[in-house]
């Protein structure tokens, strides 16, 4: 059996009685980074084989999991946070199962798009989830031109990096929208700041953004 497990995005508190005991159960678990994993195995006394599987090695990796499943093996699929399949190489993993015939489910978790539209106030009945928007400026601006022609919510991930870039393209995309920024959420400095999209970019230009960050239109 294959499980897929959602883990904490920051609160190592944030993790189900059922995905502890299904790490505890399995006979390997897939890690997008097992430095990372071995944080959180550590803390709840998890000693279980780990190995890497990850954007750069998910095919060979993917057929030698799939090999062990084949061969009776149950595996547990992580990302390095959240639930594994949403940006981030587990999608292949699943498909390969899929393909393969492979039995598995889902341990249900954090994910932080989904605390954030909460947290927002927004509407939730109807939201569309970008994940992270384009590098590039331009392809940045018409990505965010397409997303104000829909009528529901609209959430994206954006970087520390990149986050005062996307506020100055948001403020002019979107111009007084009011939008909510979620940064670093479950986490000891978790922030909530809403505002028009120029407001909350002249806050961050005042005190260097740190953390990951979700925004909700």
């Amino acid at each position: 059996m294959l499980y897929i497990v959602a883990t904490p995005i920051g609160n190592l508190k944030d993790i189900s009685l059922r995905a502890i005991e299904t790490l505890k159960n399995v006979d390997l678990i897939a890690c997008e980074d097992t430095r990372h994993t071995k944080i959180l195995l550590n803390h709840y006394g998890i000693n279980k084989p780990t190995t890497s599987f990850f954007q750069h090695n998910r095919f060979n990796k993917g057929e030698y999991l799939i090999g062990l499943l084949q061969s009776g093996k149950d595996i547990a699929l992580v990302s390095d946070a959240g639930t594994p399949g949403i940006l981030d190489p587990g999608y292949n993993l699943i498909n390969l199962a899929i393909k393969n015939n492979i039995a598995f489910t889902v341990i249900p978790g954090a994910s932080a798009f989904i605390g954030a539209l909460v947290l927002s106030g927004k509407p939730a009945h109807e939201f569309y989830f970008a994940g992270f928007l384009p590098n590039r400026k331009v392809a940045r601006i018409n990505k965010l031109q397409e997303l104000k022609q829909l009528r529901c919510t609209v959430v994206f991930y954006e970087s520390c990096h990149r986050i005062l870039s996307a506020l100055e393209d948001l403020s002019e995309v979107f111009d007084q929208c009011y939008i909510v920024v979620v940064r670093e959420l479950t986490k000891k400095f978790e922030e909530v700041i809403r505002g028009s999209p120029r407001e909350i970019l002249n806050k961050f230009k005042k005190e260097r953004p740190r953390g990951e960050f979700t925004v909700v239109i």
